[in-house]
């Protein structure tokens, strides 16, 4: 079967990875989207133009594709970096290969990952100052849930063990991450953080484990972030996010204490309390395949559970002064007062994005007031507060669906370990749940064991 040009564009259009073809004169033929992405420009400025004169290489033979072209040869896991038309840098991995019609040479084709965010990652320190550090005193609230996880971490300090952090987006993981190191022994070592769903999965591998002389071509000796947090924390954030095969090694660092850099054939001895989050239920995550369960054990020694701020609408209030304090400095504003009504309309908000949502709100009815107001009034709120203030007078119930499920599901587990005398085991089977998820959920509503 002889595919048409179009079917060939379409599939090469689909693949993961930037593709770029010339022909034997240097100019670009095909060029995807996901390689416009890569370099930073739009396809139409690349596509019928000598590659030369829309990138910039020091020497022609550093052009991985003119090279295939002139060499009549194929190179694989090559390091190229360039300039694109507008200046910046641009820093790839390249498999390419010449392409020919019978014995003729007619171009080349090259794939492309991009690793300039892995050269920007592994030159930069990792690490922060001790005086941009946060502590347990930077955690705004009074309500039971929130004092109760913050006495929690304090206790987490004293120790060494991996901590597991878990809570929905936005309701300050990384703050209680962060102030567990600044208030235990390593306070004085590196703080090193990782967001695991921020980098492709082609780079995390050399971003968390460094690499190797000759790891592919160009790579040099570079330590990963486990070596630069030697002595000190490593927060994997996300850690849900992290591939298995990439959970599999993790696994291996944490019962070793060891590091193998990605093309090495030597482990190093490493010491680094890991700190991961998660933004979901581990268990579902487990169940779902996307969480090792062996990892979740080594990493569930100390286990916190962040509540959102539904759950705690008593700490709406310090929040909102806090904020205000914080923006009054950032604009030079003078905000002294809030008006009931606009404090009525955020106490009832739900909050899906939970104390980051919050702290948005309050900064953009900041941009929105008069130099000289002095109050923030129901009208600098965002507009769809005011579109959920229409539906909620609408409702007659008194409770928030959220609060009611979570009010439902609290009584029924209270019941449940009460018929058996608060045996986990014999609870978990009368209702159809495993005991992990059973203990789960027991510590996330807040049930004492004992009931």
């Amino acid at each position: 079967m002889v595919m048409s040009r179009e079917s060939v564009c379409h599939l090469l259009s689909l693949l993961d990875v930037g593709v770029h073809i010339i022909d034997q004169r240097g100019v670009t033929m095909y060029y995807n989207d996901q390689m416009a992405t890569i370099e930073g420009m739009d396809p139409q400025d690349v596509i019928n133009r000598p590659v030369q004169e829309v990138f910039s290489f020091k020497r022609v033979e550093d052009s991985t594709l003119l090279t295939a072209i002139h060499t009549k040869q194929s190179s694989r896991s090559r390091k190229q970096s360039y300039k694109n038309a507008y200046g910046h840098d641009v820093t790839t991995i390249n498999r390419t290969s010449p392409l020919y019609d019978a014995d003729r040479c007619i171009g080349a084709v090259e794939l492309s990952r991009d690793v300039t965010r892995l050269e920007h990652y592994m030159e930069q320190s990792a690490t922060k100052r001790q005086s941009e550090r946060f502590t347990f005193a930077d955690i705004i609230g009074h309500s039971k849930a929130l004092l109760r996880v913050i006495e929690e971490a304090k206790r987490a300090t004293r120790t060494t063990s991996s901590v597991l952090v878990i809570g929905e987006t936005g309701t300050g993981k990384e703050l209680f991450a962060e102030s567990i190191h600044t208030g235990s022994e390593r306070q004085n070592g590196p703080y090193v953080t990782q967001n695991c769903a921020a980098i492709p999965e082609t780079l995390l591998e050399s971003i968390l484990f460094g690499t190797a002389t000759g790891a592919f071509t160009g790579a040099k000796e570079k330590a990963g972030l486990f070596e630069q947090a030697n002595g000190g924390t490593l927060l994997l954030d996300e850690l849900n996010s992290l591939p298995m095969v990439l959970q599999a090694k993790l696994l291996r660092v944490l019962q070793d204490k060891r590091v193998r850099r990605v093309g090495a054939i030597q482990d190093q001895k490493v010491d680094v309390r890991v700190v991961a989050t998660m933004n979901e239920d581990p268990i579902v995550a487990i169940e779902e395949g996307r969480l090792r369960r062996d990892l979740y054990y080594r990493l569930n020694v100390v286990s916190l559970h962040v509540p959102p701020l539904r759950e705690r609408k008593e700490d709406i209030e310090p929040l909102v002064f806090s904020f205000v304090n914080k923006f009054n400095k950032r604009f030079n504003l003078k905000i002294r007062e809030m008006s009931e009504g606009f404090m009525h309309q955020v106490h009832d908000h739900d909050y899906p994005g939970n104390v980051r949502e919050l702290e948005h709100v309050i900064e953009g009815a900041m941009n929105f007031i008069d130099d000289e107001d002095v109050c923030l009034r129901q009208e600098h709120l965002p507009n769809y507060f005011a579109v959920v203030a229409e539906r909620s007078e609408s409702v007659t119930t008194s409770q928030t669906f959220h609060d009611y499920m979570y009010e439902q599901e609290r009584q029924y587990l209270q019941r449940a370990l009460q018929e058996h005398h608060g045996n986990i085991s014999q609870t978990a089977k009368a209702i159809g749940m495993s005991r992990q998820t059973l203990q789960y959920r027991i510590k996330k509503l807040n049930i004492k064991e004992d009931t």
